[in-house]
């Protein structure tokens, strides 16, 4: 199985220690990206992954690309142009202080990018599956040709196409969101969140009006069921996050797999870096419906994977299968010898 994605690989800067950004002298430099993450963290699993992006031919974008390529990621149908890198900012949250992020990503080589004449067939013609995301629409109107493109190339490829609706306020309002993210559903297989989709009854309402951030199983199967009903999707999956503190959460997932929606385990841990928790969900997830796991067991891997992440410094979920499954079976605690 070989898996691309395309996106913005972003260079992160953070104060250590989790001091705040006004009062910082120094800041830690990372890589990462929502897609690029998920890419990151399958190569690790031992996935065949290569990454889309476009990036400056600048010492920065070569250590950006050093990254990936440290990871087992191949970089070959990545473009070198433009003048600078997208950037954010991340002040790490502790106790009653919650994180925050400031984007530094406006008019980057991605961004900037023309891909009225790029030959996407003969990027993605060798591979089998494609991840995308929301974030990646939300960046620019050539943003916007990419993502129509790719969608459209790899329905008539035939590969399986997995769609992250990750919603960012920072970059653009939900009502844009909705109408355009809505738009590509009928080309998605594999569906990861559900905000913020456009799914209306036969009244003009939405379903999804007045359903809890942490809903009930019979909540989250009714509007599985209406996602499936209208779009046949392959899986449709979404994490729940009970946030105790900035260092202290809980996560469970829900999975609708074959006319039914399953139920992970409820897993409490602390935190040492939520960055790309969502990410290492995806990329659970992924490659748990790669290796055909069964349902219990994939909603159970995806949600062990995100958990992991947060124990785990910078963006992505640097780790193995067999740590997965020792914390999705709850015996991950003992030294490895």
């Amino acid at each position: 199985m070989r898996f691309i994605t395309i996106g913005e690989l972003l260079m992160r800067l953070s104060p250590p220690n989790y001091e705040k950004i006004r009062t910082t002298n120094s800041f830690i430099v990372n890589f990462g990206g929502a897609e690029a993450n998920v890419a990151v963290s399958l190569a690790n699993l031992g996935v065949d992954c290569s990454v889309f992006t476009v990036v400056p031919n600048n010492d920065i974008g070569k250590s950006a690309m050093r990254y990936l390529k440290a990871n087992d990621v191949h970089t070959s149908p990545i473009i070198f142009a433009g003048e600078r890198m997208g950037t954010y900012y991340l002040e790490e949250g502790i106790s009653v202080r919650a994180s925050q992020v400031i984007y530094d990503r406006k008019y980057s080589a991605f961004a900037e990018y023309d891909y009225t004449d790029l030959d996407l067939t003969g990027i993605l013609k060798d591979y089998d599956w494609l991840h995308l995301s929301g974030i990646t629409p939300a960046l620019s109107n050539n943003c916007k040709i990419l993502m129509e493109k790719a969608l459209v190339v790899a329905k008539r490829l035939g590969m399986t196409v997995s769609f992250d609706c990750n919603f960012r306020s920072k970059l653009w309002g939900f009502e844009e969101a909705r109408d355009i993210l809505s738009r590509y559903m009928p080309y998605v297989d594999v569906l990861i969140g559900i905000e913020p989709l456009h799914l209306v009854d036969e009244n003009g309402h939405d379903i999804k009006d007045g359903m809890s951030m942490q809903p009930s199983y019979e909540d989250q199967d009714r509007v599985f069921q209406e996602l499936d009903k209208r779009y046949h999707f392959k899986a449709i999956a979404r994490h729940v996050r009970y946030v105790h503190s900035s260092n202290s959460n809980s996560l469970k997932a829900y999975l609708f797999f074959g006319g039914k929606t399953y139920e992970s385990q409820l897993m409490t841990f602390n935190i040492l870096d939520r960055v790309g928790g969502g990410d290492a969900f995806s990329s659970g997830l992924i490659y748990a419906l790669m290796e055909g796991m069964p349902p219990e067991e994939t909603v159970n891997f995806a949600v062990a994977s995100s958990v992991m992440k947060h124990a785990i410094r910078g963006d992505t979920n640097i780790t193995d299968k067999e740590s997965i499954m020792r914390l999705m079976n709850n015996n991950s605690f003992e030294i490895q010898r």
